[in-house]
C-alpha cells in the first residue's frame, strides 16, 4: 500500500514472499497472493480520497469482503500508524460493479489522546454503496481474559480448497461456478474443518462452521505490517460467515443455487496481535435467522490459542421461488 506520509503504510506489494529456498534466499509471493495485495493497494486522489479497482468475483456484483478491506485500508491512511483498528462496523448498501472503479472518501471523525475515529464512504457512478465506521487504538495494558479455543483437528490434515472443490463442481448450478470459486479464493489456504454446505445440501445440521485459513504466501519486508494483517482479515471474514445459517436449513448456497444471498452489515473487533500469513481458526455458527436475513457470528483465534478477532456479520438469505 503506498503511503506518502507514512501513515498505515504496507509497502510495495512486490516484496511479498512465500518463505525462502533451501538456500535461505526468499521464494517469490504466489502470483494470486500479489494480485490481492495490488489490489489493496488503494490510489490517492486527494489528502482523504482514496481511488480503488476490483476483480472477478463468482457472483456478478463487487465480494463484500473487498470493499470492506479497502475502505479498512483507505481510513488506516489518515491514521498515525502507532494506531491499529480496534472494531469496524459496516453496511452495504448497493451491490459494488465490478467493472468500475470505486472511490472512497474518509471523514476524520475524531483524534483523541488514545482513540481515532474515522468514516468511509465508498461511492460508484454517484451513489454510496458502502461505508464503515473504524476505531483505532493505540496500545496498552489491560485487564485480559478469553473464551478457550475449541479443539480442532491440525489444518495441515484436511484438505485445500484446490483439493476439495473439483470433488463437488458436479453439485453447482453452474458448471464454471467451482473454477470461479477457486479463482477467487486462490490468495487464501481455506481448509474447512467439516464438509462446507455445497457438500451436504439436502441435510440439515448443525449450524455451525469451522474454517482454516491463511495467505498462500508470507508477509515479509515493507508489507509485515500489522494494519496489513488486520485489513487482510477483514477480506477473509466475509467469506464463509454466514454459511451456518444455509447449514441449518440444509441448503448448497449460491453456488447450487437453493439460496440467493447478500451481506447487509458487518461488524469487527481486533483483540489480540495475529498474523494473517500464520494459520488461524475461523469457528462460525448462526444463532438465528428468519425473515430472510440470517446472522452470523464468528470467532477467530490464532493456531495457538488466542482469541484474535470477533466478527459479527447479518445478510439476506432467501429461498428462491420454486425450491422452497
Amino acid at each position: 500500500m503506498k503511503n506518502a506520509d507514512n501513515t498505515g503504510n504496507a509497502g510495495n506489494p512486490g516484496n511479498a514472499g512465500a518463505g525462502a529456498d533451501a538456500s535461505g534466499a526468499p521464494r517469490p509471493a504466489p502470483r494470486a497472493l500479489l494480485d490481492l495485495l495490488a489490489l489493496l493497494d488503494l490510489e490517492r486522489i486527494d489528502r482523504d480520497i482514496f481511488r480503488g479497482q476490483s476483480r472477478p468475483a463468482v457472483v456478478p456484483r463487487v465480494f463484500g469482503g473487498q470493499v470492506a478491506a479497502q475502505a479498512l485500508v483507505a481510513a488506516s491512511r489518515t491514521v498515525p500508524e502507532d494506531r491499529l483498528a480496534h472494531s469496524l462496523h459496516a453496511y452495504f448498501l448497493r451491490p459494488g460493479d465490478p467493472g468500475a472503479p470505486i472511490v472512497y472518501t474518509v471523514d476524520r471523525i475524531r483524534d483523541g489522546l488514545s482513540f481515532t475515529s474515522r468514516r468511509v464512504v465508498a461511492v460508484q457512478h454517484g451513489k454510496p454503496i458502502f461505508h464503515l465506521s473504524a476505531s483505532f487504538q493505540t496500545d496498552e495494558e489491560g485487564l485480559e481474559h478469553q473464551e478457550p479455543m475449541p479443539a480442532v483437528p491440525d489444518p495441515e490434515t484436511l484438505p485445500t480448497s484446490t483439493e476439495l472443490l473439483p470433488r463437488h463442481a458436479h453439485l453447482f448450478s453452474d458448471p464454471g461456478v467451482a473454477g470461479r470459486l477457486a479463482e477467487a479464493r486462490a490468495a487464501v489456504d481455506l481448509r474447512y474443518v467439516t464438509d462446507p454446505p455445497y457438500a451436504t445440501a439436502g441435510r440439515p445440521r448443525e449450524p455451525r462452521s469451522q474454517v482454516w485459513f491463511r495467505t498462500d504466501g508470507k508477509l515479509d519486508g515493507d508489507l509485515d505490517r500489522p494494519m496489513l494483517h488486520r485489513c487482510l482479515a477483514a477480506y477473509v471474514s466475509d467469506m464463509s460467515l454466514l454459511e451456518p445459517v444455509l447449514l441449518a436449513h440444509g441448503r448448497g448456497g449460491w453456488t447450487v443455487g437453493d439460496v440467493v444471498g447478500a451481506s447487509l452489515d458487518h461488524a469487527m473487533w481486533f483483540h489480540r496481535p495475529f498474523r494473517v500469513d500464520e494459520w488461524l481458526l475461523y469457528d462460525q455458527e448462526s444463532p438465528t435467522s428468519q425473515s430472510g436475513r440470517g446472522l452470523g457470528r464468528g470467532r477467530i483465534f490464532t493456531a495457538d490459542g488466542r482469541l484474535a478477532i470477533t466478527v459479527m456479520q447479518e445478510g439476506v438469505v432467501r429461498v428462491p421461488r420454486g425450491r422452497g
